[in-house]
């Protein structure tokens, strides 16, 4: 199985050291995760290892590593995965990123593209579409849990229970949430200057979304995908915020058409 090759490093950078699981083998997958943390161990990263090797930091902050002491916001995650594509020696890789991850793959593909083939953003954040009193993005750190998980979820029955988690399970979840605070809270998981820059990207690209997120609307989502020049949308029934949680084969389909 794709999993049992699953392996982790760690690699020394300027100014941090980044754990990457890798798993499976073919073309590069260079997998960014969001703010829930990371995925490679979930079933439809199991089976994208089929055909791709799959390269996936973990953001530092999340998963239980530290957060650098200079690290103030996005921006630091962004120039730290510059050196680390360049440690890696990314080749016509295909760069996925979800949610918060997408909204850095966004940045990353806007600086270059290239050692990059293809772009993948599952329901990213990173855009202001509406005017300056719309709330475009639904606010993660103060909505309560039961009405976030019907925010994020089609089926808010598989949102994560944190009362059947463990302690150390809970401190993971509570630190990821820490993290996502430092890298998106100033402007909310937003750059004002993005949508001006997204031009730059010179790759194939394609936004997949669930049709029932809440958090970033499929309407948020089509405005997202005319800013990208040539972007095309896919958007996935009966899916929230993460549709390849909820939709794994629907998902996992939807990269394979875009990426044959």
């Amino acid at each position: 199985m794709a999993g049992s090759s699953e392996r982790t490093t760690s690699i020394k950078l300027p100014g941090a050291t980044v754990d990457v699981v890798r798993k499976g083998t073919g073309p590069q997958l260079f997998m960014l995760h969001g703010g829930g943390g990371p995925v490679a161990a979930m079933p439809f990263a199991d089976k994208l290892a089929e055909s791709f090797e799959i390269i996936a930091p973990v953001h530092p902050g999340f998963a239980g590593s530290a957060i650098p002491d200079h690290f103030d916001d996005l921006t630091d995650l962004i120039y730290l995965y510059l050196d680390l594509m360049d440690a890696l020696e990314l080749d016509d890789a295909v760069m996925m990123g979800f949610s918060m991850g997408g909204w850095t793959a966004a940045e990353l593909a806007v600086i270059s593209t290239a050692r990059l083939s293809k772009l993948i953003l599952v329901d990213p954040v990173g855009v202001k579409v509406g005017g300056r009193e719309d709330r475009d993005i639904a606010d993660v750190f103060a909505t309560p849990p039961d009405d976030l998980a019907r925010l994020m979820w089609h089926d808010p029955a598989k949102a994560p229970d944190p009362t059947a988690m463990t302690d150390a399970q809970r401190q993971v979840m509570q630190s990821n949430r820490v993290a996502l605070g430092l890298y998106t809270w100033q402007p909310y998981m937003h750059n004002p200057k993005l949508p001006g820059r997204l031009h730059r990207i010179d790759v194939p690209t394609l936004l997949i979304w669930g049709e029932s997120d809440g958090l970033v609307t499929p309407d948020y989502g089509r405005a997202f995908c005319d800013m990208i020049k040539g972007a095309e949308m896919v958007v996935i029934p009966e899916a929230g915020h993460a549709p390849q949680a909820e939709q794994p084969a629907a998902f996992v389909q939807a990269v394979a058409s875009f990426t044959k």
